[in-house]
């Protein structure tokens, strides 16, 4: 496992540093077999003994996932995501944002949720009428699967929050880390991670952490070298969609199963606000990981995993 972790690491190292690879990473089939079932659970790290949990694909109404990176952050996140998903026969996509991972937009000329979720919902509205996906979303892709849910409900069989700004009708995503960075006038007005890609006398455009910040919310608990693969791989965010209000209705977003993933030693989306979201936004189900931080599929890569089979096996 380790000698594989190590490979697929140094394959995401070098896709994440040539530009002119594909967007997304596409998952390939194969087949186990087994059972897993569960409403509400509490998981350390059950895989460390290097064994896989068997499913029945019998069991999975819905085999492909498209997994959703936070702010900063790319498809690249993924790679132990997407490894092991294939393994057990499901097929993993991963896409970069607009001016995420390789994609080259210029984050600059971002001005909407629209324009930055338009990769996701380009592929959703490619998809074939009868085939629907699984999303999951980290951190602040828990709004744009959220835009994507009230777009598209019909192509979306389930949504996974993962540690994500599971936000309300009328909220921004910003609005989650409120408690934490102040409300958004002021935050506009003071901080220091704010980049003024049109000019000083303009609006700001995007928003960047130092080193130490990033490792310090995202990564106490993730291995050095993907902290390291992150520090060389993360781009400036968008400011404008994190700052934008979601329209979200009972007819489009209300109709699609949404479940909810908390991440328990989290600097970034603390364990209190994210009982907060889970609070005012009930989803269907709520599944929790010990031991993690901010990003578990670096930290808790295993884990996630079993939740991610055990809620696409779920029916209710």
């Amino acid at each position: 496992m380790a000698a594989q972790e190590e490979l697929l690491l140094r394959q995401a190292l070098s896709t994440a540093s040539n530009r002119q690879h594909s967007q997304r990473f596409d998952g390939s089939m194969s087949r186990r077999t087994g059972s897993l079932s569960s409403r509400r659970r509490t998981l350390s790290d059950p895989f460390s003994n290097g064994k896989q949990v068997p499913i029945y694909l019998e069991n999975i109404e819905t085999r492909k996932f498209v997994l959703v990176h936070g702010e900063g952050f790319g498809a690249w996140c993924w790679y132990k995501t997407i490894s092991l998903l294939e393994e057990v026969g499901l097929t993993a996509v991963a896409l970069d944002l607009a001016g995420s991972g390789i994609d080259n937009t210029d984050i600059n000329s971002i001005t909407t949720m629209a324009d930055y979720a338009k990769p996701l919902i380009d592929y959703l509205h490619g998809l074939p009428d009868d085939e629907k996906v699984i999303l999951v979303g980290h951190s602040c892709g828990g709004a744009i699967i959220s835009y994507a849910l009230e777009l598209h409900p019909k192509k979306i069989s389930k949504a996974v929050f993962l540690s994500a700004t599971m936000v309300l009708d009328g909220q921004r995503p910003f609005d989650a880390f409120a408690e934490q960075l102040g409300s958004a006038e002021i935050f506009m007005q003071e901080s220091q991670s704010l980049l003024y890609g049109n000019g000083k006398d303009k609006p700001p455009t995007g928003l960047m952490l130092d080193k130490q910040q990033i490792k310090g919310l995202y990564f106490n608990h993730s291995p050095s070298k993907d902290i390291a693969l992150a520090l060389v791989s993360m781009r400036p965010i968008p400011l404008a969609p994190i700052m934008e209000k979601l329209s979200l209705t009972p007819e489009n977003y209300g109709t699609v199963r949404r479940y909810f993933v908390q991440t328990i030693e989290d600097n970034m989306l603390s364990p209190d606000i994210q009982e907060k979201l889970v609070r005012e936004n009930p989803p269907l189900g709520i599944f929790k990981i010990k031991g993690t931080d901010h990003c578990p599929f670096f930290s808790k890569p295993q884990s996630l995993n079993k939740i991610l089979l055990e809620i696409a096996q779920l029916s209710w």
